[in-house]
């Protein structure tokens, strides 16, 4: 091959991998994601890295209680963060396919396999939360007060009913 040819080809790979980079770095920002819960009680966006940029409950939220509201968020925020690492994934593959750098953001995507010890799931990212209600925190009875006797009053000595009216002006 002779040297100008060399340089050709060298130049032009070198100008495709610049594309390719600015093209990646573009997309990777471009990489959040955004999951909202089926009954739409619950919307989280997140950043390429997983990071929780936005949490919108809806009118729906208030009634779920705290624990299974939780659980909802929790489930949400794992949808999209899977949502963007798959962006992150995408964007990489024309850069990075077939090598160990590609394998190693494949591998970081969580699949949906229960881990040791997990229920299996179905294919709904939002089974296992529909599956059986959570109970709500049981919260112990407050007592209730006795009722107050109201003792009968009495007129005070030496006044007559009626001659309240004329107390206001005098001081004895």
């Amino acid at each position: 091959m002779d040297p100008q040819q060399w340089l050709d080809n060298f130049e032009a790979k070198l100008a495709d991998l610049q594309r390719k980079s600015a093209d990646l770095q573009e997309n990777f920002e471009n990489s959040q994601a955004t999951a909202s819960s089926p009954d739409g009680a619950v919307t989280i966006t997140v950043g390429p890295n997983g990071g929780l940029l936005n949490i919108q409950l809806g009118h729906r939220a208030t009634e779920l209680g705290s624990a299974r509201l939780t659980a909802l968020i929790m489930q949400t925020a794992k949808v999209a963060q899977k949502q963007a690492a798959q962006n992150v994934m995408a964007a990489f593959e024309p850069l990075g396919e077939g090598t160990e750098a590609m394998q190693m953001v494949s591998d970081a995507i969580p699949d949906d396999e229960p881990e040791d010890g997990e229920q299996p799931k179905d294919d709904s990212a939002y089974a296992e939360y529909y599956a059986e209600p959570v109970p709500e925190p049981v919260r112990p009875a407050v007592p209730t007060p006795s009722p107050q006797v109201q003792m009968p009053t009495r007129p005070v000595r030496g006044s007559r009913p009626g001659d309240d009216e004329d107390d206001e002006n005098q001081p004895w």
